[in-house]
């Protein structure tokens, strides 16, 4: 006898088939759509960088679009690797290195003594990428460096750009930190990143002086910069990442052959 009993299309069965294949669609539709936008996230972040850059250097004009920022970015920094133990250059392209994955390799990294780590990064690769600055007729004028250390809330990472006696200040700009606003975060403010401008790491005998001070900082001080209202923390995580990678564990040796005319051939 034929079994005319209607089939239940609402089985918890097929119910759970709808979602995985459902969850399945949305997965490649996600991935697709992750994997497609990769390489223009890369593109993004690296014309952030060039822009940062060129800011410090005084390069950079408002509104300036993205295919000159690219153009002068080309033209006029030189970036290179340097071996902060040696202070040397090294041979090597710097568009092969990367940061992040240095850090994690134990081969290309060190991790940092409490002693050491006055700017709480907990490890410090071997070789870090700097950027020449020239001048229109080519000639070497400025050092950009990326300096990062540990602030209240963020790690705070930021371009200083030196001149090429190793010591004055020509720009900073923190581009990364996740600081508190109106406080800690005035970092960020064009007033008190032109306080650097002009001042000097180093005292005369070659060792970091450069002093985030409590309050105003003295009058002609050559070392001294005012330290942020109502953000003392933040204030002594810019210190302690000066104190870091102005030392002989960042690049004190490089900017001492800086400082020796390493860069007067270049």
């Amino acid at each position: 006898m034929a079994n005319n009993k209607p089939r239940n299309n609402d089985s918890i069965g097929k119910t759970l088939l709808v979602v995985i294949v459902l969850c399945l669609v949305c997965s490649v539709v996600v991935s697709g759509a992750a994997v497609g936008l990769n390489a223009r996230q890369q593109e993004q972040r690296l014309l952030d960088k060039q822009r940062n850059i060129l800011s410090v250097s005084g390069l950079l004009q408002p509104r300036m679009p993205a295919e000159e920022i690219q153009q002068i970015f080309a033209q006029r920094i030189e970036p290179r690797l340097v071996d902060l133990q040696s202070g040397e250059f090294v041979q090597q392209d710097p568009t092969t290195f990367n940061r992040a994955a240095a850090l994690r390799d134990n081969q290309m990294s060190i991790a940092l003594t409490p002693a050491q780590d006055v700017a709480n990064i907990r490890r410090r690769a071997n070789i870090v990428e700097i950027y020449l600055v020239r001048s229109e007729q080519g000639k070497i004028d400025k050092i950009v460096l990326p300096v990062y250390g540990s602030g209240l809330w963020s790690m705070m990472y930021a371009f200083v750009a030196i001149d090429t006696d190793g010591t004055t200040v020509r720009g900073i700009t923190y581009y990364d930190q996740g600081e508190t606003p109106g406080l800690g975060g005035e970092i960020e403010n064009p007033i008190w990143r032109n306080q650097w401008i002009g001042q000097r790491l180093f005292d005369d005998k070659g060792q970091p002086a450069i002093r985030i001070v409590k309050g105003r900082a003295p009058a002609n001080d050559p070392h001294a910069i005012d330290g942020l209202s109502g953000a003392t923390l933040t204030s002594n995580g810019v210190q302690n990442s000066f104190d870091f990678w102005l030392g002989e564990n960042g690049f004190g040796p490089f900017l001492r052959k800086v400082r020796e005319g390493a860069l007067k051939n270049g």
